[in-house]
């Protein structure tokens, strides 16, 4: 086996935003890792594409040029890889991350997708100015596995995105996000479909964080079935070393007259009136497992902006819809995310951006 490594140089900015510059690619063998090598690759204004098979790759760009500039960088099924960097005329910086291929490459059950790596270089103002891909040694790569529902999964439309899909923008190389997130999944459909559990359980190393949310879709779970279910993915993700996190799940959007969430539809209390934040507490702490209380912290953030101020954060004004977050909703949640596993110690501080 031999490792490939792939050095693209090549000066991209808005000024050429619409043509398509081909950059300089080379491969050279540096040992173990890829086989097959590349394949061709190559980089236009707006988009660069890496014929590489599944696996972790870590990316390094370097961003800016002659002129100020703005760069963001998305990948694979929409997912925010690199937020947007500023950059000051002839000060160039560079930015690294670690990203998840796989097929497919958005949601388990959804379509393949196209093989390979695939990057959109975008912003107000793009200029890439150099990139370099190559394949993340396993022993210095922390991976965070998502097992979630729409909220989380990476959407694969605008105007829809889950905050999975935004989470990847506030971790630094050495950690990659691998997002099992699947639209209209509940805890029971979860643990029953091959493509789901079980294809993620084979995937989780020793100390692989793998966080779980799922309540949603469990409109007519009764309680001992759910606490049952969380305790199998638990239980399942301790089985290979993994370290379980239970997230609670995101609020709807839905207000009291005075002003609060503080009921049912909000909450996620379902049909039964199992209440699924309560019982995913519940769960944490009999089995000493990490919690994310995503649902106060959105709650929280919700009664803050008000009724109109958080419309935003749903695609209310799209679809009249108070469960699916929009990119800015989702981006705002996948911080708080990103604030708990800081807080919590579950990823070390060098390692979040």
């Amino acid at each position: 086996m031999r490792r490939t490594t792939i050095t693209l140089l090549a000066t991209l900015t808005v000024a050429t935003a619409l043509s398509a510059v081909p950059a300089q690619a080379h491969s050279r063998g540096t040992g173990t890792g890829m086989g097959m090598g590349l394949g061709m690759e190559n980089c236009t204004a707006t988009a660069c594409h890496f014929d590489v098979a599944p696996g972790t790759y870590d990316v390094r760009v370097r961003l800016g040029g002659d002129t100020a500039a703005s760069t963001g960088i998305t990948g694979e099924t929409r997912r925010t890889l690199l937020a947007e960097t500023p950059t000051g005329a002839g000060e160039p910086v560079t930015r690294t991350f670690s990203v998840n291929v796989r097929t497919p490459e958005g949601e388990p059950t959804g379509a393949e997708g196209t093989p390979g790596l695939d990057l959109v270089v975008g912003g107000s103002a793009p200029a890439l100015a150099g990139i370099r891909v190559t394949p993340a040694a396993a022993r210095h790569t922390r991976q965070i596995l998502l097992v979630g529902d729409s909220t989380v999964c990476d959407q694969p439309g605008d105007p829809y995105s889950g905050w999975g899909q935004q989470l990847p923008q506030y971790l630094r190389k050495g950690v990659s996000v691998a997002n099992y997130g699947d639209s209209g999944e509940s805890t029971v459909t979860y643990l029953a479909d091959p493509r789901l559990f079980g294809t993620v359980q084979p995937l989780i190393r020793r100390g692989d964080l793998v966080l779980v949310q799922l309540a949603h879709n469990d409109k007519q779970t009764d309680e001992a079935t759910y606490r049952a279910n969380l305790e199998t993915l638990v239980a399942g993700v301790r089985d290979k070393g993994g370290r379980p996190v239970l997230v609670t799940p995101i609020v709807r959007r839905w207000f009291n007259s005075d002003g609060t969430l503080n009921n049912g539809t909000a909450l996620l209390v379902n049909g039964l009136g199992v209440d699924h934040p309560a019982v995913t507490r519940s769960v944490a702490a009999a089995h000493d497992v990490p919690l994310i209380d995503l649902t106060a912290r959105t709650k929280a953030l919700v009664e803050s902006l008000g009724v109109e101020g958080s419309k935003a954060l749903y695609l209310y004004n799209e679809k009249r819809d108070n469960t699916h977050t929009s990119a800015y909703g989702a981006t705002a949640y996948a911080q708080l995310v990103r604030d708990e596993l800081l807080a919590q110690h579950l990823v070390p501080e060098r390692l979040l951006r």
